[in-house]
């Protein structure tokens, strides 16, 4: 089809726009693509919907390379220093319904280069209350849980997200929408294989594991460890082996390389400086590199007790839980040793 007419915003006269003609199924098609994992992997590019994610987006320095719009009024909402860089494109708003995930369209698209952590400008809030505080998703795989996760990540004051391969694509549109912005917020490090996990850790962290197997339960009541932060098929205490989460090697540490560690209530004294939370998938749980890795820190296990019959909590709860928590230790400690100094 002929290219849109350029035209000037009379709302910003330094921005020109092309407008599109009604039903244009070639920008249709670019957005539908734009939504593929393919298209993110292959050209480095993400699709974002909403005037906050979009302008928390521009904000943190991610580059845009197109906006569609349906009023021109969209545009005087962000930052114009920014979107002058993108191509402009005004689209009929029942266009963008047709485009669009969200139950309620807000007239607003955007396909952005994928943003990366190390040239991303974090908020100033944001990093004034980072803590020594890390989270690493192991086989979390839904999306809305991920982005939960991600929020309350952002919310504790996380320094870092790791996520390893097994993990839904954090750029997945339900994730961005379940995050509400913490992908600007912290730095997300995805599709890491475990034996590069260390490298994207802080010297002297000590790495612990959400479990839900309460080593304190009666007898033939402790929850099957299926769910958030469970152990690799062990309902009690502590870690053993079990051949549906064991690796293709064995070595000397049990009959599937996986090793013991100790286990103690989540509120308990654990959040030492650095530190780092391991929250596994509902389907999953736990892999045994996972275990490898805090055994190696001297970790533990953090069990979040529940009533007996409930088998366990969802993974994003759990992952709230152990972050705030870590979050309150951390700050007593650091109140603490404040204190200390204050004294003569």
């Amino acid at each position: 089809p002929p290219p849109p007419a350029v035209q000037r915003s009379a709302a910003a006269p330094g921005l020109w726009y092309e407008k599109a003609a009604p039903g244009d199924r070639r920008l249709g098609k670019v957005v539908t693509i734009a939504k593929s994992k393919k298209f993110r992997d292959n050209h480095g590019k993400v699709l974002l919907e909403g005037h906050r994610l979009i302008k928390d987006a521009l904000e943190a320095g991610a580059v845009p390379q197109t906006l569609f719009f349906s009023t021109v009024g969209h545009l005087k909402l962000l930052p114009e220093a920014e979107i002058k860089r993108a191509s402009l494109v005004k689209v009929k708003f029942e266009d963008i319904k047709t485009w669009s995930d969200l139950i309620t369209p807000q007239g607003l698209l955007g396909i952005f280069s994928k943003p990366d952590p190390a040239k991303m400008s974090y908020p100033a809030a944001q990093l004034s209350n980072s803590l020594p505080l890390l989270l690493i998703c192991d086989n979390i795989r839904d999306p809305g849980n991920l982005g939960t996760i991600l929020r309350s990540a952002a919310g504790a004051g996380c320094e870092k997200v790791l996520l390893t391969k097994g993990c839904v694509d954090p750029w997945e549109p339900k994730v961005l929408r379940a995050g509400m912005g913490a992908h600007f917020r912290v730095p997300i490090i995805a599709n890491l294989d475990w034996e590069s996990v260390p490298t994207n850790l802080p010297a002297g962290i000590q790495v612990c594991v959400a479990d839900n197997n309460d080593p304190d339960a009666p007898a033939g009541t402790t929850s099957v460890p299926r769910g958030a932060g469970s152990a690799p098929d062990s309902p009690k205490a502590p870690v053993k082996s079990s051949p549906e989460a064991a690796p293709e090697h064995e070595d000397e540490e049990g009959a599937a390389g996986i090793p013991e560690l100790a286990a103690q209530h989540y509120y308990e004294d654990w959040a030492q400086t650095p530190v780092a939370v391991v929250i596994g998938g509902e389907t999953h749980g736990l892999s045994a590199a996972a275990l490898r890795l805090a055994a190696s820190t001297g970790g533990k296990r953090l069990v979040i007790p529940v009533v007996p019959g409930v088998d366990s909590l969802n993974s994003a709860i759990a992952a709230g839980i152990l972050l705030f928590e870590g979050k309150r230790q951390l700050l007593w400690r650091h109140k603490q040793e404040d204190d200390r100094q204050e004294l003569p």
